[in-house]
């Protein structure tokens, strides 16, 4: 039975207000089902039921971080699994979705890589776990302003999907987000980032997941440093900016004694040089099994001393939902005191 949530607004069944109705019933109401969907006919909700899925999920999971962040684990009608986390703050709502079940990347770091890769996730898959996620918190999915593609996978290895769920959000009868609250994190595909400076109509940002400077170190925690070195990811990442104008986000994992060294520093605000960026420095968050320490605080402190004393624009971004294992890099569908959800 196809997925609704996989046609854009324009290609949704009905015409006229019905159809408007119905698109006002997935994206601004968030309704569960066609039952719900109380201003259309009896026969006509029985007859969406009959042709279309609503819910891309047949169960849902939760769980609650001390810090108000909260990890959603989804189980999909084929039995694999994914997550998502929903990060509330007092004046905005963000949501990070997930683009696959699993990652091929497989960075070294990153507990979702060593899940190794399920499959794709379809659009509506992706754009599915806003709707889940704002109907359990009971909130409108509209309230949801921020989204972050850094979930589980590669976004721009399921291109054509990720760009089909952007349009989704930023459709102005869908869920109508700003594509300056609409982020896309990426490990760092040449080509895909070129692809992506192409689709005119999106401008949404980019965030590339760089993590080290030098060549021997990225492929060392990043296998598909070997396709795709530096040079042409900073070449890439060079064009995104002559075709969209946007500043371009570089995200840094602090692992103590990889990557963290002051000749990394310098290596990275040289490659930086002439490009409107920014640094995010992320603390390493430790999950079982993953060899790696987080970046002591002193040193973290003396590296991002030394970008900003060279110029670059640099924050220390911490991750929230630590506990839940709902951090960046501990995606690995762990469910310590899961909850279970309608």
């Amino acid at each position: 039975m196809p997925l609704l949530l996989d046609l854009q607004p324009d290609a949704y069944p009905l015409l006229g207000y019905r159809r408007k109705q119905l698109l006002e019933w997935v994206f601004v109401h968030g309704a569960p089902s066609f039952d719900d969907m109380t201003n259309l006919p009896l026969p006509l909700r029985a007859e969406l039921t009959e042709q279309y899925a609503l819910n891309p999920f047949s169960r849902t999971e939760t769980v609650e971080s001390s810090d108000g962040s909260v990890k959603y684990l989804f189980t999909l009608f084929d039995g694999r699994q994914m997550e998502a986390v929903y990060m509330p703050y007092l004046d905005r709502k963000t949501i990070c979705v997930s683009t696959m079940v699993g990652c091929p990347a497989k960075c070294a770091f990153c507990a979702t890589g060593s899940m190794g890769f399920g499959r794709n996730l379809t659009p509506g898959e992706v754009v599915g776990q806003i709707l889940a996620v704002s109907w359990h918190q009971g909130f409108s999915p509209r309230e949801m302003r921020n989204l972050v593609f850094m979930g589980m996978g590669e976004p721009l290895l399921n291109y054509d999907h990720t760009i089909a769920a952007a349009k989704l959000l930023l459709h102005p009868q869908a869920l109508g987000m700003s594509k300056r609250r609409v982020t896309l994190s990426t490990v760092g595909l040449a080509k895909g980032i070129r692809k992506l400076a192409a689709e005119d109509e999106l401008g949404i940002k980019l965030a590339i997941s760089l993590h080290a400077p030098d060549e021997e170190t990225r492929q060392q925690i990043i296998p598909t440093g070997q396709a795709n070195s530096i040079s042409e990811i900073m070449a890439a990442a060079r064009d995104y900016q002559a075709v969209t104008g946007r500043r371009v986000t570089f995200e840094y994992a602090m692992l103590s004694g990889v990557n963290d060294s002051l000749w990394q520093a310098d290596m990275l605000a040289d490659l930086l040089q002439g490009l409107v960026s920014h640094v995010n420095l992320i603390p390493m968050n430790p999950w079982e099994g993953s060899g790696f320490v987080e970046t002591p605080e002193h040193e973290l402190q003396a590296f991002y001393d030394r970008l900003e004393n060279r110029g670059v624009p640099v924050s220390v971004r911490r991750s929230r939902g630590r506990d839940a294992g709902a951090a960046c890099g501990q995606l690995a569908l762990k469910q310590p005191g899961a909850v279970a959800g309608a």
